[in-house]
Order: structure tokens, then sequence, then C-alpha cells
């Protein structure tokens, strides 16, 4: 889990860098961004951010005094993003030959993130309808927090995606109004 964090950075890193320093004749030969796997991307930074500010919400539960109840429903609705970024994935994945480089190692690094919160999701689902009356203790806080935690670098990783598509096409933008003037 902790892998993630830096490998979120390091790649967008790695991108970046890769973008200047690959020479125009590469580049040439590379296919282009897809605008349908930049779309999908877009959604599933949407849902992911839905899915790390409901895991927040539950993260904070566990400081509270409320009930499972209350749990019940914040973990259905984390599984319900969860399971709408899953299906988001395949769409991902059914275009994946049609990306450029960047967008097929978006979708690449998206999908063991996400089985991982997906299981995560599972078990904690599972421990809570087992043990309704051990919601403040220690292992279903750290299920809890550990969705959290995973939930924050899915996030965080495509949001990083996210953003280096639509600077990459902005620099484009700005490269193709250059050649026009000069």
């Amino acid at each position: 889990m902790k892998n993630y964090r830096g490998l979120v950075g390091l790649t967008s890193l790695a991108l970046l860098v890769a973008g200047f320093m690959a020479p125009t004749a590469l580049k040439a030969a590379e296919p282009g961004d897809s605008a349908q796997i930049s779309t999908l991307l877009a959604d599933a930074k949407a849902e992911a951010v839905q899915l790390k500010d409901d895991s927040s919400d539950m993260e904070s539960f566990v400081r509270s005094k409320l009930s499972w109840v209350s749990f019940a429903d914040k973990v259905q609705m984390i599984k319900g993003h969860v399971n709408h970024t899953g299906k988001l994935l395949v769409k991902l994945q059914d275009a994946e030959a049609t990306g450029s480089p960047w967008q097929r190692t978006a979708i690449q690094q998206i999908e063991p993130l996400l089985k991982e919160l997906a299981a995560n999701t599972e078990t904690t689902i599972s421990y809570l309808n087992e043990n309704k009356e051990k919601i403040h203790f220690p292992p279903f806080q750290e299920y809890v927090k550990a969705n959290y935690e995973l939930a924050t670098d899915l996030e965080a990783l495509i949001r990083d995606f996210v953003n280096y598509g639509e600077a990459k096409q902005k620099y484009e933008r700005l490269g193709k109004k250059l050649e026009v003037t000069d």
C-alpha cells in the first residue's frame, strides 16, 4: 500500500521527463492520446474523489459514537464507488490498445490498486456484518484506515495521470501555436 504513494510521485515525474526528453521522431511514431481514454480517466478521477471523501468520512466515524448502521450505510456507498470505478476500468482496458503510452501505463497501474481496495472493502463489510458490536475496536478501525489510505492513493494516482494528460495537451497546443507563428 505504501509503495503506491512513492510510485505515484515517481510515475508523474518519469512521465514528465520522458515527454520532454523523447526525440521528435520517436514521438511521431507513438500513437496520440485517445480522447475516449482521457474522458474515462476523468470520469474515474471524479469517482475516486467521491470514494476518497466517503472513505474519509468513514475513517472519522471511528472516532465517534456512531452506531454500526452509520458505518454500514457509508461502506455501501464506498462499495458503490469501487464497483463504478471497476466498470470504468473495464472500459479503459477495452480501449487500452488505442491509447498513448502514458494512458496505457495509467490503466495498468490503476488495476492492482483498485483490486486491493475492492478486496479490502469486502473484508471491511464482512467484518462489520459479523461484528456489529465491535466497530470501535482496533481491528475494524484498522480496516477502515486501510480503506481510506487505499482510496487516497487511488485518487492521487488517477489525479496525477489526468493532470499529466491535461498538461501534455496544453504543451502540445502551445507548440502548435509556436509552429504556426514561425
